[in-house]
């Protein structure tokens, strides 16, 4: 029988302690982030018919009227036109591809990778979001950590990826690493943050060998 994506976190065999070294989280450009991001880059990083498949997840996956949070944010947040959200906070590295984000409700601009603490109070937002954005994290399991504590209890952490990045910008492990490894080491991220439950792979990839494949990663805060 094949092995999907779907089986990846099924019965995860998790190391006892956490498995990565500082190593693994080194970038090729070590330069400071702000400098990379200071030109807006107003395009899509994945093509159309991924962009549509996460859209589509979305219509399905996030509640109407959600309090919702989209870290590592840009000019485009892939929200269906159809979502009515209520507060929709937007977290990323270029202020004016914040401002083009026509979804936002409101926006920070912040450097994850040299302060990883999200400027939100506990128990703030029902859904948190991370798009094509977890492979250049630095400091994953203390954002991991944020996620959860910024979540209300039952609110889920969408983590979506694919196979495409800015290589000098991705941190080593994931150049170094396969498709279903992205998978467990995000797995790895919410398991060894704590406080999460029901964590799921999922396999959106529209077409596969024919456009951009997309992942998700997602897991609920454990309720009181």
């Amino acid at each position: 029988m094949a092995y999907s994506v779907a089986d990846i976190l099924k019965d995860p065999k998790f190391p006892a302690e956490w498995p990565f070294s500082s190593v693994d989280f080194k970038r090729q450009d070590e330069m400071t982030d702000s400098m990379f991001y200071y030109q807006p880059r107003l395009v899509y990083h994945i093509d159309d018919a991924a962009v549509n498949a996460l859209t589509k997840f979305y219509a399905k996956s996030i509640p109407e009227n959600a309090d919702l949070l989209d870290i590592c944010s840009s000019w485009v947040s892939h929200l269906p036109d159809s979502f009515k959200g209520g507060r929709v906070a937007g977290l990323g590295m270029n202020a004016d591809e914040l401002k083009a984000n026509k979804r936002l409700t409101e926006f920070t601009v912040k450097d994850l990778n040299k302060d990883p603490v999200l400027p939100f109070d506990d128990a703030s937002f029902d859904v948190v979001t991370n798009v094509v954005s977890v492979d250049y994290l630095n400091k994953p399991l203390e954002v991991f950590k944020e996620i959860n504590r910024v979540l209300r209890p039952g609110g889920k952490a969408i983590m979506s990826f694919s196979n495409r990045c800015f290589p000098s910008k991705a941190i080593n492990i994931w150049l170094s690493t396969n498709d279903f490894e992205h998978i467990f080491i995000v797995g790895c991220y919410f398991n060894y943050a704590g406080g999460f439950e029901k964590l799921e792979s999922i396999d959106l990839s529209p077409n596969p060998g024919r456009s951009d494949p997309m992942y998700v990663v997602q897991a609920y805060k454990k309720s009181a």
